[in-house]
């Protein structure tokens, strides 16, 4: 669950702007060490560095960031995971997580492919992995002298996942969502709708699903364990969920919100957070998703490389985009819900690995990233 900017002035009203205006400069920071990361994107000299650094910009699962690599090979770079970032309680086969290493995978390739270089994937070098990730590698990314620019990088520094209200009075254009789908070439199945009804259907589905999470105990608890909340924790650990900013940090340091106060059900925290993510799904204007035939380790690496190809494309063309992953997830709580958006946007058959509301927004900040070097072997 992630309250939104403009909802947390409902929390408090003015007295959020009182204490923001008491606390003063410490509260108007940005947490400047853990945005970092944007600003040395490209600057490194070596092209296996500077495609890296775009990597770790990718999009991911609750900005775990569970990406590790290693470079003693000269002209490779060997993808792990870190086994210590995964979200056993909302994504129990790490089949998210995957995806997340296949965005990773293909903005290396895309910001290699700036730089002059064609690189070639060889996935799972040392065996395929079930349904428990280990240590052995993911993927082994050969870099050569050659290839052709992919015109998606010039929009990898501005890609979001847009977790705010969409605008109602804009409508996404019939033309744009082909546009969209065409992005997808790692051989995933695209689909979208602007479609009043459908979409209706869609918004309803998806706040089934976020309540199921959030009324979950096990699975909201995991969602709030990962909340940074101010300034200071997000410096210190740039990942996760991002409550930074001076309303956030007004309330937090007031004692109003807290990772306790969230998690009682009956807090204001608690109940304007659940109107706030509701807002957002209800506020979808369309919606795009991928499915791929099979599920193995393989086609969820290839619908993360399609995924962030979707994400890059939708900033191209000005559409919002934010990620909806509840319904499509592998606890037994969600079950029902798995089920209905399968019958729905997979009938043929097939699993559903992405799913996403499309509008309208103003632009938001760039998330918080650990450092390339904090993700060197």
């Amino acid at each position: 669950m992630t309250l939104t900017r403009r909802k947390t002035l409902a929390i408090l009203g003015g007295g959020v702007v009182t204490a923001a205006a008491g606390i003063g400069y410490t509260v108007t920071r940005r947490p400047t060490d853990a945005i970092r990361p944007w600003a040395d994107a490209g600057g490194y000299g070596d092209p296996r560095m500077n495609a890296l650094s775009y990597a770790v910009l990718s999009p991911n699962p609750h900005n775990r960031q569970p990406w590790m690599v290693d470079l003693k090979t000269p002209g490779q770079v060997a993808l792990y995971v870190d086994t210590t970032r995964l979200l056993p309680h909302t994504d129990p086969f790490s089949r998210q997580i995957v995806i997340g290493l296949g965005c990773f995978l293909e903005t290396l390739r895309i910001a290699a492919s700036h730089d002059g270089y064609d690189v070639q994937f060889d996935l799972f070098p040392d065996g395929d992995m079930g349904d428990a990730l280990d240590n052995r590698r993911v993927a082994v990314a050969r870099f050569e002298k050659g290839g052709t620019p992919d015109p998606l990088f010039a929009y990898v520094m501005d890609r979001r996942s847009q977790k705010e209200p969409f605008d109602l009075n804009r409508p996404v254009a019939d033309a744009i969502l082909p546009r969209l789908e065409a992005a997808c070439i790692n051989g995933t199945a695209p689909g979208s709708t602007n479609d009043t009804d459908v979409v209706q259907t869609l918004r309803d589905l998806s706040n089934e699903a976020l309540l199921i999470e959030i009324e979950t105990p096990h699975t909201y608890k995991e969602s709030v364990d990962l909340f940074r909340i101010g300034r200071k924790e997000v410096n210190a650990n740039p990942d996760g969920i991002d409550f930074s900013g001076p309303m956030f940090e007004a309330m937090h340091m007031a004692g109003l919100f807290t990772r306790e106060a969230t998690l009682d059900t009956s807090s204001t925290a608690y109940r304007q957070g659940i109107a706030a993510v509701l807002e957002n799904t209800d506020t979808a204007m369309g919606h795009i998703w991928m499915v791929t035939g099979g599920n193995t380790r393989a086609d969820q690496i290839n619908a993360g490389r399609d995924w962030v190809r979707l994400n890059l494309a939708t900033t191209r063309e000005g559409v919002a985009m934010q990620p909806l992953s509840q319904a499509l997830q592998e606890y037994s709580e969600m079950a029902k819900h798995y089920a209905d958006i399968h019958a729905m946007l997979a009938p043929q058959g097939g699993t559903v690995q992405m799913f996403a509301r499309l509008g309208y927004c103003a632009p938001v900040p760039r998330s918080p990233r650990w450092p390339l070097e904090a993700k060197l072997v």
